[in-house]
């Protein structure tokens, strides 16, 4: 799978879980997505996404970007 092809399947799938938890609102539905990905998301996955987003975050939805950008912040914290 090419570098491009990981990116659109981690966005997909990053997107899939903001969709799930878009019925919580607002803040609730980015942290429970930052949360699932935290929790269940291999850590070459998760760096590979947060690469995505350093390089503009091309196809994340709204809740999805969000959830990323709270994995981001919470990588800079530690």
């Amino acid at each position: 799978m090419s570098h491009r092809e990981q990116h659109e399947k981690l966005v997909y799938m990053a997107n899939q879980i903001g969709k799930f938890f878009q019925s919580q609102n607002g803040e609730k539905a980015a942290a429970g997505t930052a949360e699932h990905i935290r929790k269940f998301w291999d850590p070459r996955m998760r760096a590979a996404i947060l690469q995505h987003l350093e390089a503009g975050g091309a196809g994340l939805d709204l809740v999805a970007r969000q959830a990323v950008e709270r994995l981001r912040e919470a990588r800079s914290e530690n």
